[in-house]
């Protein structure tokens, strides 16, 4: 096999940097942190962000949080993760920010598509724990920035017939969910770069490539997705999620694609160019709250 030529993102690197001390998290939100939501020999876990109050008795939609950092870096509990998490929770949602199977230096097996796995048994945890929990198991959204927009969007998009469900853990619960938010995600990696998760590049097998890209599995079927994208953005070209709209169109799916102007790439639902809290949570509150 010839070597690997593998590009680094720097600007990716530069934003994933681990904080020098925990993020904090806001007064009025609640977490639990580090829970286990996969099998018992795996160190990756899960934060739980709560509204500080909760009404007696009320069931709360869910949402899954899946950070970037190029499938090979990135953490649930950094800043951009508490920022969004904390708004979701503010928003009256239940915000699951997960760690999953990331690649790393001297990794000689493919991390992929155990990452998608991964975000799939996150959806059927909350779903299996929904009364412990208190959230409504037939309420549960996803979102994700970069690396986590592939992964929200592949929730979004597969199902059990292709192949990307997992046999186990919980494999008799569902991993769908009512809808996804998609930040500047790379849904197109044929056309992005070599990738460190496949332990192959795209000259050496094409195929694998296609199968962790959410454009090529979207159909009728599809829950509502929204796509939010920088037109400034270096790492992730904007042009990934306007192939992505243009394919959810002509499968028919409900989706809104919005560009915002001069935003680089990497950010929270406020960043400078636009605040979007509004536009994410008027979407969540549409297809998760809303009486069907």
């Amino acid at each position: 096999m010839k070597p690997l030529t593998l590009l680094l993102c720097l600007p990716c690197l530069a934003l994933a940097k681990p904080p020098s001390q925990p993020v904090p998290v806001p007064d009025d939100i609640r977490v639990e942190k580090d829970v286990s939501y996969l099998a018992n020999d795996r160190k990756e876990k899960a934060d739980l962000y709560f509204p500080k109050t909760i009404a007696a008795g009320e069931k709360l939609p869910a949402i899954v949080f899946i950070h970037g950092g190029g499938f090979n870096d990135g953490d649930k509990a950094r800043q951009r993760e508490v920022s969004i998490c904390s708004d979701l929770a503010r928003g009256g949602y239940v915000a699951m920010s997960i760690n999953y199977k990331l690649w790393n230096k001297g990794v000689k097996h493919p991390t992929w598509p155990q990452s998608v796995y991964d975000a799939k048994t996150a959806v059927r945890w909350l779903r299996k724990n929904a009364a412990t929990i208190g959230i409504n198991p037939d309420r549960i959204g996803a979102i994700g920035g970069s690396a986590g927009g592939n992964l929200a969007s592949m929730l979004a998009v597969t199902g059990p017939a292709d192949g990307l469900d997992p046999k186990e853990p919980l494999g008799d619960v569902s991993a769908r969910v009512s809808c996804a938010v998609d930040l500047y995600g790379a849904v197109d990696l044929p056309n992005y770069h070599d990738m460190k998760m496949f332990l192959k590049t795209r000259a050496e097998d094409a195929a694998v490539y296609a199968k962790g890209s959410p454009i090529n599995y979207c159909d009728k079927h599809d829950p509502p997705m929204l796509l939010i994208h920088g037109t400034a953005d270096e790492v992730v070209d904007h042009s990934q999620s306007a192939t992505f709209a243009a394919k959810l169109k002509a499968a028919g799916v409900e989706h809104e694609f919005v560009s915002i102007p001069g935003a680089p790439h990497s950010f929270d639902l406020h960043p400078a160019q636009r605040d979007i809290r509004d536009l994410v949570l008027g979407f969540f509150d549409k297809h998760l709250k809303a009486t069907p």
